[in-house]
């Protein structure tokens, strides 16, 4: 697994991989670039358009999430623009993409309300995503704890 460059990142809590994480994809802007990336966005344009971010914004999570290893950034066809993909860390975002579109779908629209659904390639809207122990189990906060580092 190809680790991305982190010398200059001061962490929150260097032991908690939520900690961790939320400093390298936690702000607004980074994790809606990585879900406009696995919609199809490819150019600095896509991501303008679909954000509205502004362009120094935008420059800078972008330029964070090349170097952070979440998106790679190679020459455009022409040459003078470029294009950005996910990498394999970047694509392994996809299963929390889908934790805060569900959670969003459940806690963040009133009952009436229209939004976007998430489906597979029947159409099929997703299950929900639910935790489960080692033996398949449901699993949630109650049910589990953090085996503290060191």
């Amino acid at each position: 697994m190809t680790r991305p460059v982190l010398a200059d990142t001061a962490w929150t809590d260097p032991a908690c991989p939520v900690a961790r994480t939320l400093d390298l994809v936690g702000d607004r802007w980074s994790l809606l670039i990585v879900r406009d990336a696995m919609d199809g966005a490819r150019a600095f344009r896509d991501f303008q358009q679909a954000t509205g971010i502004a362009r120094n914004i935008l420059t800078d999570r972008l330029r964070r999430l090349v170097a952070r290893g979440i998106l790679e950034r190679t020459p455009g066809p022409s040459g003078r623009r470029h294009i950005y993909t996910l990498t394999p860390a970047g694509r392994d975002l996809f299963t929390v993409v889908v934790a805060l579109r569900q959670w969003g779908e459940r806690h963040a629209f009133g009952p009436a309300e229209e939004h976007s659904v998430l489906v597979d390639e029947r159409g099929v809207p997703l299950p929900e995503l639910r935790p489960a122990s080692s033996s398949g189990g449901a699993v949630d906060s109650e049910t589990t704890f953090v085996r503290k580092a060191g």
